[in-house]
């Protein structure tokens, strides 16, 4: 963390004062500890740190406003919502069938029947797995006649 003065530690101070204040209290005392380990807080712990100091009556106004600004400073994190599931498409018939067309004269075709697993796990199938079946079948019906 970059401190303009590297002597001045806001956040301690009032960590340590609001301890004082408060010495049963077990999240001053959790976020005393954390500071002290990894040297900062998150926004959340900072706006509780802040709640609870307000209270103290030895806290200058100072030190609070300083307090109040490197909240107001560090960046807001909101939650992405819960994506929605996704309904399934209906079964492309046609590539059903030309599957079982292939696989009926070939049934050992191992792309053909790759493709019919992911087919049949209802798996997105690619344009190019579908150029595939439908060269595949093309060949099978113009060979087949």
């Amino acid at each position: 963390m970059l401190r303009i003065k590297p002597g001045v530690d806001i956040i301690s101070d009032i960590l340590k004062e609001t301890f004082s204040f408060y010495p049963a209290s077990k999240f001053i005392e959790s976020l005393l500890y954390q500071y002290q380990e990894r040297g900062s807080l998150s926004k959340k712990q900072l706006e509780g740190l802040y709640n609870k100091a307000s209270g103290v009556s030895s806290i200058p106004a100072g030190k609070l406003a300083t307090l109040e600004a490197i909240i107001l400073k560090k960046p807001t994190r909101y939650k992405s919502p819960v994506p929605q599931p996704v309904a399934p498409t209906g079964r492309d018939t046609i590539m059903e069938e030309r599957i079982s067309d292939i696989l009926v004269k070939y049934p050992q075709h191992k792309r053909v029947l790759f493709i019919k697993l992911k087919f049949e796990n209802n798996e997105p199938i690619s344009a190019l797995e579908k150029s595939e079946i439908d060269r595949f079948h093309k060949l099978l019906t113009k060979g087949g006649s």
